[in-house]
């Protein structure tokens, strides 16, 4: 264990958090003259969003550098494993609240505007919102197609990762490697999908509560199957340079405990948006 184990490291000072509010102010700045249709605005936004990344990227290097350096172990490490047990935990609360409104929507606002004929005379508080006989009639999404496919593209992306963990536990580089290479390109193929199940949609973002609902609830969770691809892919990077031992690997394990909040969450998502 390293002489900096006992003790509480402290990292000297860092211009990325200055560059960090750069960016995020050239992003937002951007947006608000886009929403003004100035022709600056979507200039702004990519640099900004240029700068962001770069600050990810550097600032991400530094802590790297720190961690191999035996810099970030004892009470560091610890401090590590509750950040990411309170920052999954928030991203469960994210998702609470978009099923919590799919649930009030389809058990409570839509009959209710039901009976009390608010919508249009004869409506009996289908779910979608709009049926049969009525211009705007749409079909929902099939469960047992695209979906269905994904959920075991996800639970398969799930085993890897896993296999992958084992392989770092036992030292097998190989197992590693690989198990995380299969992961990243089950995501891949994950997103792919849900792409080509938008574009054939019958239905959009506007298209009622259920459209919102819909789009809101997976976007956002291909949203997090996006960065938790990026997540892999840099871990990935990681061990491809000789990071990573069985004793020492907790980036290891947060992004594979990351992923496996995004499948519960796809597991969730498919039940209650697709199935039911």
């Amino acid at each position: 264990m390293s002489e900096h184990a006992s003790a509480y490291y402290l990292p000297p000072p860092s211009r990325w958090p200055i560059v960090g509010s750069c960016a995020l102010l050239a992003i937002t700045a951007g947006f608000v003259l886009l929403l003004a249709k100035v022709a600056a605005g979507p200039w702004l936004m990519a640099l900004g969003a240029a700068i962001l990344i770069y600050m990810l990227v550097g600032w991400f290097g530094s802590v790297i550098r720190e961690n191999q350096a035996g810099l970030l172990e004892g009470q560091v490490d610890v401090s590590f494993r509750w950040g990411m047990v309170w920052f999954i935990f928030s991203e469960v609360m994210f998702f609470a609240g978009f099923f919590g409104a799919l649930f009030y929507a389809r058990n409570f606002a839509v009959p209710g505007l039901a009976d009390a004929e608010l919508v249009w005379p004869g409506y009996e508080g289908g779910w979608p919102t709009a049926g049969p006989g009525i211009k705007d009639a749409f079909t929902p999404m099939a469960a047992w197609g695209i979906p269905a496919i994904n959920t075991l593209i996800l639970l398969s992306s799930g085993a890897t990762v896993t296999w992958a963990h084992w392989g770092l536990q036992k030292g097998a580089r190989w197992q590693i490697k690989l198990g995380l290479l299969l992961t990243i390109g089950l995501g891949l193929v994950f997103l792919a999908l849900q792409i080509h199940e938008y574009g054939v949609a019958a239905f959009s973002l506007k298209t009622g509560i259920y459209g919102a609902t819909f789009y809101l609830l997976t976007g956002f969770h291909g949203l997090h199957v996006t960065l938790g691809i990026v997540m892999l892919a840099v871990i990935a990077g990681r061990v491809f340079a000789g990071h990573f031992d069985a004793a020492h690997h907790f980036g290891f394990a947060a992004v594979s405990w990351y992923w496996h909040f995004v499948d519960v969450v796809w597991l969730i998502l498919f039940v209650f948006v697709y199935w039911l």
